[in-house]
């Protein structure tokens, strides 16, 4: 089974190579390492848990998409995110390969 952060790997490098001009992609680094003391700082910056890994802007939409192997699951945390998202009015996708992905952009 192919690890997350190649199917992460993977799908940045096709939209980069193929949507190139029509929206930017980018990722939020949040994962938590260090324990709390180590992250305070970051969280009174904005780091916030649950983030999707994937945040795509284009013309007219914002999508989120989160990464996760064919047996991964998604946090608490992440599953909280989704449903702000999804109430706010904006397309929130989990992904589990290159061919999930390519399949949202339709």
């Amino acid at each position: 089974m192919k690890p997350e952060n190649k199917i992460q790997q993977e799908i940045v490098k096709y939209y980069r190579a193929n949507h190139y001009g029509k929206g930017i992609m980018f990722s939020v680094p949040n994962e938590r390492t260090g324990g709390y003391v180590a992250m305070k700082p970051l969280l009174l910056t904005g780091l916030l848990s649950g983030v999707s890994d994937l945040i795509i802007v284009e013309q007219g939409r914002v999508l989120f998409v989160e990464v996760k192997t064919d047996i991964g699951r998604q946090s608490e945390k992440q599953i909280r995110f989704e449903k702000q998202i999804t109430e706010l009015g904006y397309k929130y996708f989990l992904v589990r390969s290159l061919k999930d992905f390519k399949n949202i952009l339709i």
